[in-house]
């Protein structure tokens, strides 16, 4: 069997190394708040990475679950312990250009405490260059100094590049800003964002608030922006399809019997707290990957409210008929999925040979 499993392992990286099969990967650029060690965002860049099909040009990283510099950290470790310190780590914006800390505690205090906070957090605040101790191990690696990454990948890739985002749209807004030709020289938007209606879920964080989603509060104004954007098609995986997934203990054991680096990491630094067993992140690229895993979906104009109010950063979403014209694109949005498969591909990708680069 020890035999048969290694003849498997060979004939992955093989194939997945090949320079035809190279030629067929699809490109993709991330922007993610990662924050770690382990838990959905670090996750999500192993989806993307350990896929055979997929390039990642490189990733992105945005302050939101934690602050950008401490992303930075953890991104690059990760590289370093599944060897894939060829992808460029590139630090993107340490503050949205609105919202800040101190509004969104005010805000708080008016309309009531969110449940996660992110970087804002009270739990675990510290100044945005603070960098904690790690418990991965501090990176020996650089970040890339690479101004203009998001643009340049799309002028010099037209219409391939994938921007898969996964957390506050605060880069991609500012790229947009930067060059309106951004959003239409890309292949797509995919994000994990947002909220259409009330999630089948007990989770006391979307009973009362189903519309409220954190990627989209910590920033609403560049969310607004970034759906306003002519891209040539965007794909949501909303909270409402999220809650309905799960990293459970048997899927965590199922991975601990493969000796990947990728899987050891995913085992060791496996997080059940702060909402770490929902799989936001990861069925949004895994989806992107395998569009067939989702079994149904909806199109709707989406936007965000930037009023300042109660709903400050909620989702606004509608349909032809209520549409308001006022720069609302159509988006896909998921609705439900193939649970088993997403599983099973989640737990065969962290089990696989990492691809190396080419």
């Amino acid at each position: 069997m020890k035999n048969l499993k290694l003849c498997f392992a060979m004939l992955f990286l093989l194939i997945a190394n090949s320079p035809g099969f190279a030629e067929q990967r699809r490109k993709v650029i991330i922007d993610q708040d990662c924050s770690g060690p382990g838990g959905n965002n670090m996750q999500t860049l192993l989806t993307l990475i350990q896929s055979p099909v997929v390039e990642v040009l490189g990733i992105t990283v945005v302050s939101g679950n934690q602050w950008r510099d401490e992303e930075v950290a953890h991104t690059l470790r990760l590289l370093e312990l599944v060897g894939r310190t060829d992808i460029p780590v590139v630090p993107g914006a340490v503050f949205p250009p609105v919202h800040r800390r101190k509004e969104a505690m005010l805000w708080q205090a008016k309309y009531g405490k969110v449940a996660f906070a992110g970087a804002w957090d009270d739990r675990w605040w510290h100044e945005h260059d603070t960098i904690p101790e790690l418990l991965e191990g501090p990176p020996r690696t650089q970040a890339a100094d690479e101004d203009g990454f998001l643009i340049r990948m799309v002028h010099k890739y037209l219409h391939e590049v994938t921007i898969y985002e996964g957390g506050p749209m605060t880069d991609l807004a500012l790229a947009n800003a930067i060059d309106p030709h951004f959003a239409e020289l890309a292949e797509a938007l995919v994000f994990m964002g947002g909220g259409s209606s009330e999630p089948q879920t007990d989770d006391p964080e979307f009973l009362s608030a189903p519309r409220h989603e954190f990627n989209f509060w910590f920033d609403p104004e560049a969310a607004k922006s970034v759906l306003e954007a002519p891209w040539k098609k965007i794909v949501c995986t909303p909270v409402d399809i999220s809650v309905k997934t799960r990293i459970t203990d048997g899927m965590v054991r199922d991975i601990k019997e493969s000796d990947s680096a990728a899987a050891q990491y995913v085992v060791k630094f496996f997080m059940k707290d702060q909402g770490g067993f929902y799989m936001w992140d990861e069925l949004a690229a895994a989806a992107w990957i395998d569009p067939s895993l989702i079994t149904k979906k909806d199109a709707r104009y989406m936007s965000v409210d930037v009023d300042h109010g109660a709903a400050d950063g909620n989702t606004l979403t509608w349909t032809d008929k209520d549409n308001p014209r006022l720069g609302a694109r159509l988006v896909e949005i998921q609705q439900d999925l193939d649970l088993a498969r997403f599983n099973k591909m989640f737990v065969d990708l962290m089990k696989a040979p990492t691809p190396r680069a080419h």
